[in-house]
């Protein structure tokens, strides 16, 4: 993907920190627990962030409902909680109300979620005509 870069420095002590995810106009600091999209600061909850950090991480890879449960709430997903889809659409609304010409994360039904930014107006669309 052309406009994902991660930003990566060596500390002191040699090892990598976990850098700076920007992914188009969507830039997410794990470190500091701070997200922006197109320049305009994103208030997500703790686990918002964290579920958004952890499906950036795997950018691009299908990840499980139960792989995301685990990494970001510690424990296992238990039969039948709906807890990741229900935080992936409270994501989708916030991320779309600031940048409505992006999408960032898909669903893969029986699978689970793809972090996948695409603009998607980017290949030379026409915006839609949004006045009825």
């Amino acid at each position: 993907m052309p406009f994902v870069t991660l930003h990566q420095s060596e500390g002191a002590d040699g090892q990598v920190s976990s850098g700076v995810f920007s992914f188009g106009p969507l830039e997410l600091h794990p470190r500091e627990g701070l997200a922006s999209a197109g320049g305009v600061a994103l208030h997500l909850s703790v686990r918002e962030f964290g579920l958004l950090v952890e499906l950036a991480r795997n950018d691009g890879r299908i990840v499980r409902r139960e792989e995301l449960y685990e990494s970001v709430w510690g424990e296992a997903l238990r039969p039948g909680d709906r807890t990741v889809d229900v935080y992936v659409r409270r994501l989708r609304v916030k991320l779309k109300k600031v940048l409505p010409d992006w999408s960032f994360i898909h669903t893969h039904v029986g699978f689970g979620y793809r972090f996948a930014p695409a603009n998607q107006f980017e290949a030379g669309d026409a915006a839609p005509n949004r006045a009825f």
